[in-house]
């Protein structure tokens, strides 16, 4: 017997999945309370490190449908979504994502538009390193520094003030600067 069952995802404990979650029923899904996993995870995480997603998957049966609003509720990026996907094909599952249509990312059309939404995500990604390489070519090219600066006003400033026998966390809080940051330059001469 064919199951429905939802995954809804937030970045941030100051997001919500209620959007997500109207939508579905807004497209006349009538998801069960028990059948809906709901998480907050950084969408960095790849979804197979997900915890609330693996218990979801752990839970699915062949012939089983999961649905998503957006195709990043399921991975990172367009290669880990598409990864998760056929993963979810393997076994059986279905995958319905309302943001396209409704398109069942397991079908033949669903396939298709992954293939492009992939070729669309690492096209943006080559043109976003290419602009930024650009760029650097550039600044070097008209004389500017590239990095981090240097702090030598907070290294002079912490070996005053090391010199007057401060403790670290006093060095610290006098200039307004992490511990790590006063860590890093303690030693230097």
């Amino acid at each position: 017997m064919s199951r429905t069952q939802l995954y809804a995802r937030v970045s941030t404990s100051n997001q919500f999945t209620e959007n997500q979650l109207q939508e579905v029923r807004a497209e006349g899904f009538d998801v069960q309370a028990g059948r809906v996993v709901e998480e907050t995870i950084s969408g960095i995480i790849a979804s197979s490190e997900c915890p609330g997603f693996q218990k979801l998957i752990d839970r699915m049966e062949s012939g089983d449908m999961l649905i998503v609003a957006k195709p990043d509720r399921l991975g990172r990026n367009a290669m880990d979504v598409g990864q998760t996907v056929a993963r979810l094909a393997e076994g059986g599952i279905r995958v319905h994502c309302l943001a396209l249509g409704g398109v069942d990312l397991t079908s033949a059309a669903g396939k298709m538009t992954m293939q492009v939404l992939g070729a669309v995500a690492e096209f943006e990604r080559d043109l976003l390193i290419e602009r930024t390489q650009q760029g650097l070519t550039r600044a070097k090219a008209e004389g500017k520094k590239l990095g981090q600066p240097e702090a030598t006003d907070t290294a002079a400033s912490l070996q005053r003030l090391k010199a007057r026998d401060m403790t670290q966390a006093q060095v610290a809080a006098e200039l307004g600067i992490g511990i790590a940051t006063v860590k890093r330059h303690w030693n230097k001469v």
